[in-house]
C-alpha cells in the first residue's frame, strides 16, 4: 500500500484546509487510517484516526471540535477537514494505514505512511 497526502498550504489563523490521503493497492476498506503531525523541533504526534468502516473516530484533545476525519472507501481516500486553524497547528501532516483495521493513537500500530504535507498557519 502506498499513501499520497495532499492539500496542505499556507492559511491564516481561523481559516480552514482539507487534507486528502489517497491509497493505492488493495485492502484500503479494511484498514484503519490515521493522521499524525510533526512540528519543527518536536516529536510526531497523533491527530485523528478512523476505523476501517468509518464507524469509529478518535481525536487528540488539541484538535477535538475543530478537525474532522472521514473516509470514502470507494475512492480509497481519507480526509482531514481542519477548521479554526491556529498557528500551533503548523506542522507536516502525515497519513498512515493500519492493516488490522483498528483506530489507534499509537504510531507503532501503523504499517504504512505517506510522505507528509506541510500546513502553515500564520497569525
Amino acid at each position: 500500500v502506498q499513501l499520497q497526502a495532499s492539500g496542505g498550504g499556507l492559511v491564516q489563523a481561523g481559516g480552514s484546509l482539507r487534507l486528502s490521503c489517497v491509497a493505492s493497492g488493495r485492502g484500503f476498506n479494511t484498514y484503519g487510517m490515521g493522521w499524525f503531525r510533526q512540528a519543527p523541533g518536536k516529536e510526531r504526534e497523533f491527530v485523528a484516526t478512523i476505523r476501517w468502516s468509518g464507524g469509529g473516530t478518535y481525536y487528540a484533545d488539541s484538535v477535538k471540535g475543530r478537525f474532522s476525519i472521514t473516509r470514502d472507501n470507494a475512492k480509497n481516500t481519507v480526509y482531514l477537514q481542519m477548521s479554526s486553524l491556529r498557528p500551533e497547528d503548523t506542522a507536516v501532516y502525515y497519513c498512515a494505514a493500519d492493516s488490522k483495521g483498528r483506530w489507534s493513537r499509537r504510531e507503532n500500530e501503523y504499517d504504512y505512511w505517506g510522505q507528509g504535507t506541510q500546513v502553515t498557519v500564520s497569525s
